[in-house]
């Protein structure tokens, strides 16, 4: 893979140094500082449970931090990926934290618990399931439920200071080959996905498939493998 002209890769780490998070999927445990449980609200950690499944679900009319409070406090893990957002306000820029993904929520959740908040739960009338679109069950779409590895790769590309990490349509992305690369250096360190320029940038594309798909920020060539 050819290196970009003008990396400066020192300015890179520099920039993005405060961005990182700690994850080891491949050992079914990982620590993500926005998948919180109702004890603290904050960074836990969490093992996987064969049982329990990443279910996609929708919250009317902006309603995603609410839902989020309610199940944090119910005891069940949640995430909700939020990006920064700089605007100017009073002539000054201010940083925001909005919503990425509009109207998104992730639970980590049996099904029976699922269902729950989705048809028991008056506090939670607003919210509904993300249904397959791709997938039929009886005749019908089912619930849309994110595999643990694509789940982890995409808390991964999103769990970040960055204010360039933007939900994105292929349309927008210029692929730059069929080949899937991870990145090893920096604070997107361990996200795989596309190479694509988006901005005029190098960046990787993280795809939930059924769902969306995400850019992280600027990512150095001399940061990228390309894997099978």
């Amino acid at each position: 893979m050819s290196t970009l002209t003008n990396v400066d890769i020192r300015s890179y780490c520099a920039e993005n140094k405060d961005a990182g998070r700690t994850s080891a999927p491949n050992e079914g445990i990982s620590i993500i500082p926005k998948a919180t449980s109702s004890q603290t609200g904050v960074s836990v950690e969490y093992a996987h449970d064969p049982n329990k499944k990443w279910y996609v679900m929708r919250a009317s009319y902006g309603r995603e931090r609410r839902a989020h409070d309610y199940i944090v406090e119910d005891g069940t893990f949640i995430y909700l990926p939020t990006h920064q957002v700089y605007k100017m306000k009073d002539g000054k820029r201010v940083r925001s934290e909005e919503v990425l993904v509009p109207n998104i929520i992730f639970i980590y959740a049996t099904r029976e618990k699922a269902d729950e908040y989705v048809k028991e739960t008056a506090q939670l009338s607003f919210l509904t399931y993300y249904y397959d679109h791709f997938n039929t069950e009886n005749g019908k779409n089912p619930p849309l439920v994110v595999p643990l590895d694509e789940m982890h790769n995409f808390m991964l590309a999103t769990n970040t200071d960055s204010e360039h990490v933007r939900l994105v349509d292929a349309s927008q992305c210029r692929f730059k080959s069929g080949d899937t690369v991870r990145v090893v250096g920096g604070p997107f360190s361990g996200v795989e996905g596309r190479v694509a320029r988006l901005a005029g940038q190098q960046r990787v594309i993280v795809t939930v498939t059924g769902l969306c798909s995400v850019a992280t920020a600027y990512i150095p060539s001399a940061f990228l493998e390309t894997i099978n």
